[in-house]
Parts: structure tokens; C-alpha cells; sequence
């Protein structure tokens, strides 16, 4: 496995795995934001139902499922994701801390993850593969 240039050629899709990256990490953000407002693909409430949209769970519906389609598509990825980042801090010590340290056992895990994964990709960008990449060939370029 000494050979450079499958080094090399494995580096050169850095890029193109950003993008499937954020590809698939909205389309599993997105699912929580339409089961709040849509009750879809399940219903995940307690009584089967859809929140409130002026509710606290109904504004993190509009921006998972909202700001997930965004993220997927790479339509203004970068201060989209850092605000996604933000909800999903807010997610955390509002939700999930209270129930104890570990997050393991208060099950934040997931709102840890894509605190940290939408704040690097605020600071990466979408990858070649998006919107963003097509209307600002340099803004969207990773390095």
C-alpha cells in the first residue's frame, strides 16, 4: 500500500465525498422536521400526531425539514448549516442536558452530531456537488 498515486487519487475525492456527505446527512436531518409537521414518514409523537407550528418543536420542524432540503440540494449551505448548527446546540442543552451528563443516557447523541457536523460544514462549504458549487464556483470549493 506504498503507492503514491492511490494516495493521491484517493485525496482527489475529498471533495465529491463532502458533498455525499451532506447529501446524506440532510436526508437523515430532514426525516425528524417532516415527522413533526407531517406526521411522515411516521408519526413520532406521543399521540400520533403533528406539533403545533408556533411551538417550539414546530419552529425545529420548519428548520429540520426547511433547512434539511436546503442542505441537501447545497443551497446556501454555509449559513445554513451554521444555523442548523446553532439549533441543534440549542436542542441539546435545552432537551436533552437536563436529563443528565452522559449522552449516551440522555440521548443527545444525534443533536451532538449534527451540531458539530453542520458547524464544519458552515466552515467547508457544500462540496462540488451542489447549487451552491453551480451559482459561486470559488465560495463553494473546499479545502
Amino acid at each position: 500500500m506504498n503507492n503514491p498515486g492511490l494516495i493521491f487519487r484517493w485525496r482527489s475525492w475529498a471533495p465529491y465525498l463532502l458533498s455525499i456527505l451532506r447529501v446524506i446527512a440532510a436526508f437523515l436531518f430532514m426525516q425528524p422536521g417532516t415527522a413533526k409537521l407531517f406526521a411522515f414518514p411516521a408519526a413520532i409523537l406521543p399521540n400520533g400526531g403533528t406539533v403545533p407550528i408556533a411551538s417550539l418543536l414546530g419552529l425545529a420542524g420548519i428548520l429540520e425539514a426547511v433547512g434539511g432540503l436546503f442542505l441537501l440540494v447545497g443551497l446556501f449551505t454555509r449559513p445554513v448549516a451554521f444555523l442548523l448548527s446553532g439549533e441543534m446546540a440549542v436542542a441539546y442543552f435545552m432537551g436533552h442536558a437536563p436529563r443528565g451528563f452522559w449522552p449516551i443516557l440522555n440521548h443527545g447523541e444525534l443533536a451532538i452530531f449534527f451540531a458539530f457536523l453542520w458547524l464544519y460544514l458552515s466552515a467547508a462549504g457544500p462540496g462540488p456537488w451542489s447549487i451552491d458549487a453551480r451559482r459561486h464556483p470559488d465560495s463553494a470549493r473546499s479545502n
